[in-house]
């Protein structure tokens, strides 16, 4: 179990030296070292995801750091779809979540090997109607997989929203929050209909040693250049998606 605590303070190690990406390691950390089943393991990622992101989102909501607006276009939509992919999952078996999940810890290989932040926009003729599609869509993805999406959450707000990176970055924690929230609560019924419990104690603690971890990364993240830690963050997210995707591809065809 030692392992598993290890895993938790890495988690919140990368999102504070980072700012996102670190909640991409909990389902891996708590299949692999925990040893929980696949669909256990997303649905205890998504408690653990919302806790340490509305921790995290507190200090940006007290320095008015966070879009509310924005939180309705896109966390309004997201709940939706963290609800429906929650609910799709009862009809997923475990590796065809891991072999999507390995899918998304690739996608958030590439978006982390580009050297430049989306620039904002900020014209008039942004049409929230995408706003609120993307917003969907990312949430379906958190429900299946388990992941906060802040990697596309951000680039959204920014882009789509005209918002600047450091509000864009505090409102996505939220957004993160309310919808892996959403996900969280949908699994407590589709957990309990496969005859499986959500670990409390091992969210709880799990959450707690990632929020202390990103404390840490946070202070420690002033001192590293960014750019060169996301690009050694994105090799490692391609071989640990390579290695999940291959063995649950192989579950999948035997």
């Amino acid at each position: 179990m030692y392992a598993a605590w290890l895993g938790a303070l890495l988690v919140g190690l990368v999102l504070g030296l980072l700012g996102s990406g670190g909640s991409i390691l909990t389902v891996p950390v708590l299949v692999y070292l925990v040893g929980e089943p696949s669909k256990l393991a997303i649905a205890e990622s998504l408690g653990i995801v919302a806790l340490i992101s509305l921790v995290g989102a507190v200090p940006f909501a007290v320095q008015g750091q966070v879009s509310w607006r924005s939180v309705g276009w896109f966390g309004g939509p997201g709940i939706v779809g963290a609800y429906l992919g929650a609910y799709l999952s009862q009809f997923m078996p475990g590796a065809l979540q891991l072999t999507i999940f390995a899918g998304v810890m690739l996608l958030a290989a590439v978006m982390m090997f580009r050297r430049s932040s989306p620039t904002a926009t900020g014209g008039p003729d942004r049409v929230f109607w995408k706003v609120m599609m993307d917003g969907f869509g990312v949430g379906v993805l958190t429900g299946i997989v388990g992941v906060g999406g802040g990697f596309l959450i951000v680039p959204a707000l920014v882009l789509l929203c005209g918002l600047s990176m450091h509000l864009a970055i505090g409102t996505s924690l939220l957004i993160i929050a309310v919808k892996s929230i959403a996900g969280f609560v949908k699994y407590i019924d589709v957990m309990e209909a496969a005859g499986l419990s959500i670990h409390w104690d091992l969210v709880l603690i799990f959450s707690a040693i990632g929020i202390v971890g990103s404390v840490i990364g946070g202070r420690v993240g002033a001192y590293v250049p960014q750019a060169r830690l996301k690009r050694g963050f994105a090799v490692f997210l391609v071989l640990m998606g390579i290695v999940i995707l291959v063995q649950n591809v192989v579950e999948i065809a035997g």
